[in-house]
Parts: C-alpha cells; structure tokens; sequence
C-alpha cells in the first residue's frame, strides 16, 4: 500500500529580507511543492494579484496563508484583528489555498478574544478553509530580564482552548520549552499544520534549519507519516544570516533534504 505523499512548501518568510517572488522562485528551483504566504510588511505579501502573478508564473502553488498576526503586522490591511483574519481567508480562497494560520489572541485584544473561538467556526464553515491557531511562546518584558509572561489569551497554548483545527510550530515549542511531541498528541486530529525549523531552547524564537538544534523535528516528521497526516509540512526558516545568496540556497535545499528525508520521500 503506498503512502500518501505530505506536501512540503516553502514560508515566504524564509527569503526575508527579500520579497515573496523570490520565494515562489526558489520553491520552483529547489523543489518544494508549493508556499505559504507570511502576510506582513512585505508589499508583495499583501497584494493577491501579484501573489497570482508569482504562482502561475513559477508553477508552484500557494498552500496555505499566515495571516497578519505579528506585533508588526499590526495595521497591515486593517487595524482590526477581525477584518485582518477575514481578508486572510478571502486571499486563501482567490489563491486556492487550502489553510490559514493564525495566532491566537494578544491579551489586549478583548472583544476579539471573546469571539474568536465562534469567529474560527463560522470563518470556517463558509470557507471551507481550515484556519488553524499556532502555538506560541511567551515574551520578557521590558525592564525585567529574567521573568517571562505570555502575551495571549488565554494562554501560548491552543490546546488550553481547544478548536477545530491547530499549527504545530516546533521553533516556537523550543522556545516556549515545551514537547513538541506531546503538543502534536494534544492537538490530536486536530493537527491540521507543521511549522517545521529548529530551536536550541533558549527563550527566543530561532526558526533554524532542522536538524541544527535540539528538536525532535525528524521523530515528528516520522510520526505524521505513521499518523496518516493529511496537511502540509512548511519550512518556516531563518535565513536572514546568510551571507551570500547562494548560502540562502544552500540553507533551504538542506532543510528540503532533512524533511524529504524523514517523511521518507
């Protein structure tokens, strides 16, 4: 009996600083069955039609969407979290994607807070996309080098709440200290989206090349084949370092390897 295929896309976010074409450019290259758009202050990230223009012109589709949930994405279509979400499905629904991401409320965000679990359900149910909530980890606060608090609510886990669909991200699970192995168990049926990159634990959000710290990131990939995993594997990784393009591409072909590898494809 074969083994369904788990697609592997490329976060638009991984080329940062530069824009989304070269990612849709590089997934062709490389070999990546598609991307997720990281929708922030990248222009490009944030017009439709352009982000047509860059599939139809590369061959390689969009997958999924991140909507505009960053603390710098905070005015980008909207500075209300609510219209942001809703314009994050319409794009993933003129972009045939079939997933989008986002984060769970900020703590200050009340009047979304409180409708964001029926907002998720009535968001899905018309769309027919999946939106799925990201595990998170907490912040320090100015002033204060040793204490960590969490900046959403209820809580940095999604599970705490409990919702139709989820996105494992293990860098942010590095930082957080958590399972990333355990995470994946809570959500369940659940798990609907892997952010996959690396972290080494320490309290910062890293987004490494798998492989380069000290997440389990291939017993994972080997578990959602054993599961039957039906969503998409997404390399969310930090390449801002590198010091020459061709680093860039060496960087992503290797996360590519690694992920192809241990979902034995």
């Amino acid at each position: 009996m074969s083994v369904p295929t788990i697609p592997v896309a490329l976060s638009t976010a991984s080329v940062w600083p530069l824009r989304a074409k070269r990612a849709f450019e590089l997934a062709a290259e490389l070999g990546f069955d598609g991307v997720e758009v990281m929708v922030w202050v990248d222009p490009d990230s944030q017009n439709v039609a352009e982000l047509r223009k860059h599939s139809l012109e590369t061959g390689v589709p969009v997958l999924s969407v991140h909507s505009p949930s960053l603390l710098i994405t905070q005015r980008v279509w909207s500075s209300d979290p609510e219209v942001r979400l809703r314009r994050s499905v319409e794009a993933a629904l003129e972009l045939e994607a079939s997933t989008v991401v986002v984060h769970p409320p900020f703590r200050w965000q009340r009047r979304y807070g409180d409708r964001f679990a029926d907002l998720l359900a009535e968001l899905e149910q018309r769309s027919g996309v999946a939106v799925a909530v990201e595990n998170m980890f907490k912040v320090r606060p100015l002033g204060r080098r040793n204490a960590r608090v969490s900046a959403f609510r209820p809580s940095i886990d999604p599970t705490d709440v409990g919702y139709a669909h989820y996105t494992l991200d293990l860098s942010h699970a590095a930082a957080a200290g958590m399972d990333a192995l355990a995470l994946a168990d809570r959500m369940g049926d659940g798990l609907a989206h892997v952010h996959l990159s690396d972290g080494t634990g320490v309290p910062k959000d890293q987004h490494l090349v798998p492989g380069r710290g000290t997440q389990p990131c291939a017993e994972l990939l080997e578990s959602l084949v054993e599961r039957g995993y039906e969503g998409t594997v997404v390399l969310e990784v930090n390449t801002r370092g590198a010091k020459y393009p061709a680093n860039r591409v060496a960087d992503l072909a290797e996360a590519l390897l690694f992920t192809r590898l241990h979902l034995g494809q």
